[in-house]
């Protein structure tokens, strides 16, 4: 299949951040782009045939990760993780007509994007009402709308530019450079060929609620050199005390470290789930210790096999 033919989901509707990350993805230039109205509806296009990849929110510099692609990547759906693309977020105030400041009752966007920028709200338009939409650019043109959802909306500079909406305030986030990091997910496939600068996202569901459960799946990645980036707990829904814990991992499933970590955390978690390995975005190669180094498990491995030759 060739990337012109691709096609992708992606949480929408045009104009999103999400939007602008599909098109850092392999193939997004010229893929034919499907805007859905939530994460799951995207990623439940990648389950039915529907599109070949989705590309959805996962994690953000201020607020962490996006409980709805964790949890639906973690356990609702088998998709695994091929690609992320990392955009820089900025927000403007918009409104159909030019508004005052003080004229505004009422603002909408998605949850993420109101918690980047309370604290400007709470300084500027104090008693504004919060309305949450699926989306930032969901917002901007629910201003559009017969019967518009709010007075103003908080979202990208971009789908304002597009829908022609009258910017109020540029820049409002709360802590300037902020960044999403965004994933490409699609059906299990050839895993990316290793690159020196990966990362590889798994899910460890907690075997039992007892002290020491979590450094024991922990040690397992210490003792070999395996550096986290990422580790959040999540509920399973089974019930208080039951949770997994979504994790990403500097390295590549097929470096023996990594692989070896993995093999160890199976055996004592043994519904852990592989969800990918794939390049960083931002192209940061792995800091490894020399013992810890695949030079250092290779040669372990050469001794182990004359041991066994004599």
């Amino acid at each position: 299949m060739t990337a012109a033919t691709l096609t992708y989901s992606f949480l929408g509707p045009h104009g999103t951040f999400t939007e602008a990350a599909l098109e850092k993805m392999p193939g997004g230039a010229s893929c034919q782009r499907v805007p859905t109205a939530s994460v799951l509806s995207a990623l439940t296009m990648v389950d039915t045939g529907e599109a070949d990849g989705a590309v959805v929110p996962i994690e953000n510099s201020v607020e962490g990760g996006v409980t709805a692609t964790l949890d639906a990547v973690s356990v609702a759906h088998d998709l695994h993780i091929v690609a992320e693309a990392l955009v820089p977020i900025s927000f403007v105030l918009v409104s159909k007509e030019p508004l005052a400041l003080s004229a505004i009752r009422s603002v909408a966007t998605h949850s993420h994007a109101w918690a980047q920028v309370r604290r400007w709200a709470e300084a500027t338009v104090p008693t504004a009402e919060y309305v949450p939409a699926s989306s930032t650019a969901a917002a901007a043109h629910g201003l559009l709308a017969e019967r518009p959802i709010a007075d103003a909306a908080i979202c990208a500079p971009l789908v304002a530019e597009q829908l022609g909406l009258h910017i109020i305030a540029s820049g409002i986030e709360d802590v300037h450079g902020a960044v999403t990091r965004f994933v490409l997910t699609a059906k299990p496939g050839p895993i990316p060929e290793m690159t020196g600068a990966d990362k590889t996202t798994i899910m460890i569901p907690l075997p039992e609620d007892r002290p020491g459960a979590l450094m024991e799946i922990l040690e397992h990645f210490s003792t070999r050199g395996v550096n986290l980036c990422r580790i959040e707990s999540r509920p399973t829904g089974n019930g208080l005390g039951s949770y997994f814990f979504s994790i990403d991992l500097e390295g590549h499933i097929q470096e023996d470290r990594v692989a070896d970590a993995l093999a160890g955390i199976h055996r004592i978690s043994p519904k852990l789930r592989f969800l990918g390995s794939y390049p960083r975005a931002d192209k940061k190669p792995q800091q490894v210790l020399p013992e810890v180094s695949e030079a250092a498990f290779s040669a372990a491995k050469t001794w182990i096999a004359s041991l066994q030759d004599r």
